[in-house]
């Protein structure tokens, strides 16, 4: 009687050798390479006999697939261990190739019915309940599917899933996109551009000029997956042009009035334009849909002498954003509260950090602005020109680029962009190590060497790919002015782009290898040996493949810090400090639950936050602050003197049913968010604006997510 054979959906199909013939043949080519033709078949053939009858014996009419290719890795060994393993690597790959199926499946599915929780939070900004963030994140889930069984090799997703590393942003993986930029405003206003096909000329107004950023800044973020920052500085041009068209107006109607009557008129019309334009800003970039489904994930650079000729009109956008920003925007139930986006980056220089420097006055609305909505982050003009020799703005949230000279031998910034991230999750190594400090550099270089490989990937996958893809960055000045059937490697290669491997956890790190936090002196002396190791690393990836322009990358984790927690958890156990907290520290960030004051925090994180040339950013906790704004100008003088870039995050929150404003209540079984004043848990009728990681976030974020902010201790 024939044998059956059980698939593993259940259904029954008759035993047939030539899927055995095939499959072993198959493993074979692939084994023996061009040898395979050399081979001599009858031994193949002789495998084939010994397997049919090792089932025919079997005291089984039905058989599981399982056990017969249990007996085809038996057999091929007797033959050919090499040729057994290779069967068995084969065997491995066809299921995960199963599993995977089936996972996207199960993934898109929960999308649907709002099961899959992982994804529908992940991201803080993304309504994921809404068909057109459903539709991207469907999108998301193919993108990982054929990533990890087409395009990822094996033993790289193999790290990412056992949580050594993170292969960052697989949903956006198949796409010919990359993470984030700072766009070339300068260019694309002054020159014109191109937006779906319609010809943009130069703005003769700053009303006109601030529309088409914001045109602009949702075409760019729908062709990448990262963060984008514009420049006030690029925009400041046409207010001049606005205030001289003004100024011609008022002078051409002969008014009777005195000349400074008549300066009075101007400025009054010319201030009445930067609000209205500034207003549009905002409005668009926190309504504008994107197909990533979210607004624009945007940061806006607030760098007083980025451009000296324009240094007035750029003051004069700045006051009125810090002052729209200090106004905050109507909820849907008509509640002021905090905007999320854009994200304001102030820099502090020598003409406006002190008292009785020229732009004082302006520090003093910014710290206003900080102490009531958390905006702006600071950026120091005096350290990142010791570290760097220039002052540039991030990349969105943290990213940020290495200086790049063009053929000219001149700095460029704008119109660059980051290719992605891989990050490497630094307690897998020390626990891996079992505390042995030798075995764990052994590891970590192993694990960098798997990031290197991802970056690689990266970059080669944009091999051929034309400009024509994404117009709006390759052809028409947001990054370059190539021709459509240009390769976006030229623009890519001639404007210094950067790959990054990120990093989280260097708090557990030390403590698991030490015993203690890296504020000892022992604990430090580790870490900024870590820190100090990872950037050599990647120094030499750098000198090796100078067209990959390696830096090391902070990694924000808004999701990772779960993920990777939960990775270590299954892999090594609970282990106490380490595994059993949910979260994973973020970057070389000091233990969120250590007391520590803010300038001491600030010290300490900024002698290893100069490592992390690739992009990071340190925080201090302190309760809302609106009543304490010179507190916030100690911070800002602090911050100028130690560290590149950091921010000052407290609770934003209201209540969309009974209006309240202040700090909401959390329970701590279902993690839920309460009103204190009349116990609203729709979470969907709460604002809870705290900080995510680099930028701020509303309401929901992942398990891992809450549970960092949730144990946030004070440092002032």
């Amino acid at each position: 009687m024939t044998k059956m054979i059980i698939k593993r959906d259940g259904r029954m199909k008759p035993f047939d050798v030539q899927r055995i013939r095939g499959a072993i043949d198959a493993a074979a080519k692939d084994y023996y390479g061009a040898s395979y033709c050399f081979l001599d078949r009858s031994l193949i053939n002789l495998c084939v006999r010994n397997i049919v009858n090792h089932i025919d014996i079997l005291d089984m009419d039905s058989i599981p697939v399982e056990t017969i290719q249990d007996i085809v890795v038996e057999e091929l060994r007797r033959f050919d261990i090499g040729l057994s393993n290779c069967y068995s690597n084969y065997r491995e790959q066809r299921s995960i190739y199963r599993n995977s199926k089936s996972e996207l499946i199960d993934a898109v599915s929960g999308l649907l019915d709002f099961t899959n929780e992982e994804v529908l939070t992940e991201n803080a900004n993304k309504q994921s309940q809404l068909v057109s963030t459903q539709r991207d994140l469907m999108a998301g889930e193919v993108s990982k599917y054929i990533s990890r069984t087409k395009l990822i090799p094996p033993h790289l997703m193999k790290a990412h899933d056992n949580g050594e590393i993170k292969i960052h942003d697989l949903d956006y993986y198949l796409n010919s996109a990359y993470n984030c930029e700072l766009v070339n405003l300068d260019d694309m206003l002054q020159n014109g551009t191109v937006i779906n096909k319609k010809m943009i000329e130069k703005p003769k107004s700053l009303r006109t000029a601030m529309t088409i950023v914001t045109q602009i800044a949702a075409q760019v973020a729908s062709c990448t997956y990262g963060g984008q920052t514009v420049s006030l500085s690029h925009i400041a041009p046409f207010v001049r042009i606005s205030q001289e068209r003004i100024t011609k107006k008022y002078k051409e109607m002969n008014l009777p009035i005195s000349d400074e009557r008549l300066q009075e008129l101007i400025d009054k019309e010319l201030k009445d334009e930067i609000k209205d334009a500034v207003q549009t800003f905002n409005y668009q970039v926190s309504t504008l849909m994107t197909t990533n489904g979210q607004s624009p994930f945007i940061s806006v650079c607030m760098y007083i002498s980025e451009k000296p000729e324009y240094e007035k009109e750029t003051v004069m956008l700045i006051e009125e954003f810090l002052k729209q920003r200090i106004a905050g925007m109507k909820n849907e139930y008509g509640v002021i509260a905090t905007q999320t986006f854009p994200k304001l980056l102030y820099f502090l220089d020598e003409n406006n950090t002190y008292p009785g420097s020229e732009y004082y006055w302006l520090t003093k609305l910014a710290a206003q602005s900080t102490a009531l909505r958390m905006n702006p982050d600071v950026i120091s003009v005096k350290k990142m020109k010791e570290l760097h020799g220039y002052a540039f703005p991030p990349m969105g949230c943290r990213a940020f680029l290495s200086v790049f000279k063009n053929e000219n031998n001149e700095p460029i910034f704008y119109g660059r962009g980051n290719l992605g991230v891989c990050s490497v999750n630094l307690p897998y190594a020390a626990l891996e190590s079992g505390g042995d400090l030798d075995k764990f550099w052994t590891l970590l270089g192993e694990k960098l060497e798997l990031a290197r490989q991802v970056c690689e990937l990266r970059y080669e996958k944009l091999r051929g790919v034309k400009a024509s893809i994404a117009p709006i960055l390759w052809q028409h000045g947001a990054i370059a002015r190539l021709n459509p059937d240009d390769d976006i490697l030229k623009a890519i290669d001639e404007r210094g782009f950067t790959v990054t491997i990120g990093y989280s956890g260097l708090y557990e790190t030390v403590k698991y290898l030490t015993g203690q936090s890296h504020t000892t002196k022992e604990g430090f002396e580790l870490a900024e040996k870590i820190m100090r190791v990872m950037r050599d690393t990647l120094g030499n990836y750098k000198i090796n493949q100078p067209h990959l322009r390696f830096a090391l990358y902070g990694t924000p984790q808004e999701s990772t810090t779960g993920w990777f927690s939960d990775k270590l958890k299954k892999r090594f156990g609970e282990i106490e400090d380490i595994t059993d907290k949910g979260w994973i520290t973020n970057s070389y960030h000091i233990d969120i639950r250590e007391e520590i004051d803010a300038f001491e925090k600030l010290n300490i994180e900024s002698k290893l936050q100069r490592y992390s040339t690739g992009g990071a950013v340190s925080y201090v906790e302190t309760n809302p602050m609106a009543d304490n704004v010179e507190a916030i100008l100690k911070l800002y003088e602090h911050m100028y003197e130690t560290i590149i870039y950091a921010e000052i995050n407290f609770e934003s929150d209201v209540c969309g049913v009974c209006k309240y404003s202040g700090v909401m209540d959390n329970d701590p079984e279902t993690l839920d968010w309460v009103c204190p004043v009349c116990g609203n848990r729709d979470q969907t009728k709460l604002s809870v604006v705290r900080r995510t990681c680099g930028y701020l976030g509303e309401t929901t974020w992942t398990k891992g997510r809450k549970l960092d902010i949730l144990n946030r201790v004070k440092h002032l």
